[in-house]
């Protein structure tokens, strides 16, 4: 059986910032939702950016590694493709689009729900600009920064709490981190890119998987009793 993940110290030094600063109810529900192709688009863009570097996408296989390569069909290793995703982000973070539908959904939402955003976001000088695009698409709600696995986060920001936990991300990893790290969220898996939603697997455990805010806020809504 897998381990539970460890949260980072600094995520942890985050989480407790936002405690501070925004006392739990533990009675109030809690939505942990990702960012990247969850409330704005990343692979859609992230192709552009790709294309203009000389690279592209082999396949609409759910996964970066063993899935970009050069015009010659080369596949980049993992530290290329890190270097790539970083300079992304340096050029994307201002002005990366909005998923339809991400902020109508998350303010009926917040009603009834705490709303906070986990993103493992490379740089942290990328973070108020991601910050400030998200409120200028309507979506300002606390940001959390983390590296890798999200389960140990996730826990240490649901600990306490009575009320339902929601955790929203398109990655398996991050998914699967969470179910063995607190057994007690629900899952969604949300994927925008319905071509990359079609190639991304099934996951034991998952209460709904979906590119549509429509259904994971209606789904919400129904779980938290909003």
């Amino acid at each position: 059986m897998s381990q539970p993940t460890p949260v980072l110290p600094r995520t942890l030094a985050q989480i407790r910032e936002h405690e501070r600063r925004h006392p739990a109810d533990p009675e109030r529900a809690l939505v942990i939702c990702d960012v990247d192709e969850v409330v704005l688009h990343f692979l859609a863009p992230f192709e552009v950016h790709l294309g203009e570097q000389g690279f592209a996408f082999l396949s609409h296989e759910y996964k970066l590694t063993g899935n970009i390569a050069d015009t010659a069909g080369r596949l980049l290793d993992g530290p290329a493709v890190r270097a790539l995703i970083q300079g992304f982000f340096d050029d994307w973070a201002p002005r990366q689009e909005p998923v339809e539908g991400a902020a109508e959904a998350l303010r009926s939402l917040s009603d009834r729900a705490d709303i906070v955003f986990l993103t493992n976001l490379p740089g942290d000088w990328n973070r108020e600009p991601r910050i400030s695009n998200l409120a200028g698409h309507g979506m300002k709600y606390p940001l959390l920064t983390n590296s890798g696995p999200k389960g140990g986060a996730v826990a240490a920001l649901a600990a306490g709490r009575r009320a339902p936990v929601i955790f929203i991300d398109d990655s398996a990893t991050n998914i699967l981190s969470v179910r063995n790290s607190h057994a007690m969220s629900t899952l969604v898996h949300f994927i925008a890119d319905r071509r990359f939603f079609t190639g991304a697997g099934e996951i034991d455990g998952v209460a709904l998987k979906t590119h549509d805010w429509r259904d994971a806020g209606a789904y919400i809504r129904n779980r938290i009793g909003a």
